[in-house]
């Protein structure tokens, strides 16, 4: 039964105030497939429209079949790329079709591997450390703004060999690109004809590209123990990257890398601190925080949606879908769908099997998870037992994004506790 085309879930408003679970539920029980319209919001103009994608199946089926749901076609965030930007867009390995894909993933992960990532453990460690020890003596903090939006900036700069100097730069790129939906981070430039510039279309990533080519040359000159350097200089199967590959590798890297952990952080502890229950039984059982995680990025997924282009007619949820139409998947609607997770309104830090895609699924499953996941545990695992008694000053304040399940500002309280140090 088809509802009402007035159900809106692609206006990034309305994920400021959450995950609009009513909504998907209506959607997943009598139009999982739904066609939805893409109005004008601000300053950016409304688009041809889309099928919205919220059942756990059907959204696992769009990202594991590129042959069907293509990444390269229209690239993968919601609005249509300029069509002057869209071959630039497709270079990026994240908007790349087998066996271009494969291609490239391979090459990369062939350095960015976790035996690499888990050498700067401890460095990560003591990170959380220093960080936590500036705001437990005080008994109060904002976590984003205090805390948790420099703890992964600093962990991939450290991984990448970025300079302490340079690190800035990392917060400036990721809220230019993740936040133009959001008033308090979006910077509008207009091009000559009035519209305004995507922010991911070349003139505006001139710096940030500008700025990789030149750590690339640095690195080759004078390599050094860090992903960068490995990726500017190491052969994978005869192969190298190219440099533009190199730079595309680093922008989805130094955006990506930052802000999925930059959101799934304080996102994840809020989930767990609205339930109380299941916050004293992890503290009481440390051992459950690898299945709290995992229930944690089920509640609070830090990508919220991905685009693909059905490459010819095909059927979906008892749609027909035409070729060259937009097709999204939406994470947070496939990871609460009853048909995969009973009682999925409940949560649980035992959950078992916990099969979310907060991380993607297919192909395009998230490079960096493993690295994602050892910045959440070592975070929490210093957090939570620092200070057991964390509780919510007051709700928190979610970006303006159809994309990324961002929070702004988290305000806790809790009984201050001694500075710790590096030890």
């Amino acid at each position: 039964m088809p509802v009402s085309t007035t159900v809106n879930v692609f206006d990034p408003r309305i994920y400021a105030q959450g995950i609009p679970h009513e909504t998907y539920r209506l959607l997943r029980d009598h139009d999982p497939v739904h066609w939805q319209e893409e109005h004008e919001v601000g300053d950016w103009p409304a688009g041809p429209g889309f099928w919205a994608v919220t059942r756990h199946a059907d959204v696992v089926r769009v990202l594991r079949t590129p042959a069907e749901f293509s990444s390269w076609l229209g690239a993968t965030q919601i609005r249509d790329p300029d069509p002057e930007d869209l071959s630039f867009i497709r270079r990026m390995m994240l908007n790349l079709d087998p066996p271009d894909h494969g291609r490239l993933r391979r090459i990369v992960s062939g350095v960015f591997t976790p035996r690499r990532v888990e050498r700067f453990t401890a460095g990560i460690a003591t990170r959380a450390r220093l960080l936590i020890d500036e705001i437990a003596e005080r008994g109060e903090c904002d976590l984003p703004v205090d805390v948790t939006d420099d703890y992964p900036i600093h962990n991939l700069a450290d991984l990448l060999g970025i300079p302490l100097a340079d690190r800035g730069r990392i917060l400036e790129w990721t809220n230019r690109v993740i936040g133009y939906q959001d008033p308090d981070h979006a910077t509008v430039e207009r091009g000559p004809d009035g519209r305004p510039v995507n922010p991911r279309s070349p003139a505006m990533l001139k710096d940030m590209f500008a700025y990789a080519h030149e750590l690339a040359e640095r690195k080759r000159r004078e390599p050094a123990d860090d992903l960068m350097t490995a990726l500017a200089t190491a052969e994978v199967d005869g192969q190298r990257l190219t440099d533009p590959e190199l730079s595309m590798f680093f922008f989805l890297l130094v955006i990506a890398g930052n802000d999925t952990v930059r959101s799934a952080l304080p996102g994840g502890l809020a989930a767990l601190l609205g339930h109380p229950g299941e916050h004293r039984r992890l503290l009481d059982d440390p051992g459950l925080l690898d299945s709290a995680i995992e229930e944690m990025l089920r509640w609070h997924p830090p990508v919220l949606s991905f685009r693909r282009t059905a490459v010819r007619d095909v059927a979906l949820g008892e749609r027909h879908i035409a070729a060259g139409d937009k097709v999204v998947v939406f994470h947070g609607a496939a990871n609460f769908d009853e048909r995969r997770f009973p009682e999925p309104m409940r949560f649980d830090i035992t959950r078992r099997p916990n099969d979310h895609v907060a991380f993607g699924d297919g192909p395009h499953v998230c490079l960096g998870a493993h690295f994602a996941r050892l910045q959440l545990r070592t975070f929490y695992r210093e957090l939570l037992w620092r200070l057991p008694d964390l509780r919510p000053a007051g709700p928190p304040e979610r970006l303006v994004s159809n994309f990324i399940g961002g929070i702004k500002h988290l305000p806790l309280t809790y009984t201050p506790s001694p500075r710790l140090g590096a030890s």
